[in-house]
């Protein structure tokens, strides 16, 4: 039965917590960016995006030591207002600047994942009696 409170104690840590909190957000970007994508050529398509409030409110969260907060915050996709047409039919979706967008999430993804993925192996090594 140590094993379940191990894994509790993992998932309580808070680097732990903002890790998974960070990689909920650029998975559901990535989603959202690949859809702005997949409606590049859609008449009248708005583009869409994480608000940059969520990282200011998880950042203010962390500094506070709030982690009941960090464990509420949830990412939503929204339409990016500050996007402008940039063509005739009102699509706000530019090409390249979503693939930036996309490249740059991709990498931060992979960074997270690498973080997140490592506690847990640290964890395994824990529990086998290897470290």
């Amino acid at each position: 039965m140590a094993v379940p409170v191990l894994l509790q104690n993992l998932y309580e840590q808070e680097n732990y917590l903002v890790a998974k909190k960070l990689l909920d957000a650029t998975h559901l970007r990535h989603e959202t960016l690949s859809n702005n994508l997949a409606n590049v050529e859609t008449p009248g398509f708005k583009r869409r995006d994480l608000p940059k409030n969520f990282s200011v409110e998880l950042r203010r969260a962390v500094e506070r030591k709030d982690f009941r907060r960090v464990k509420s915050l949830l990412p939503r996709s929204r339409e990016d207002l500050q996007a402008k047409p940039v063509r005739m039919d009102g699509n706000t979706v530019q090409l390249d600047e979503e693939l930036l967008a996309m490249n740059r999430n991709s990498l931060n993804y992979e960074y997270l994942t690498q973080m997140v993925s490592g506690s847990i192996k640290e964890l395994n090594l824990a529990i086998k009696g290897r470290i």
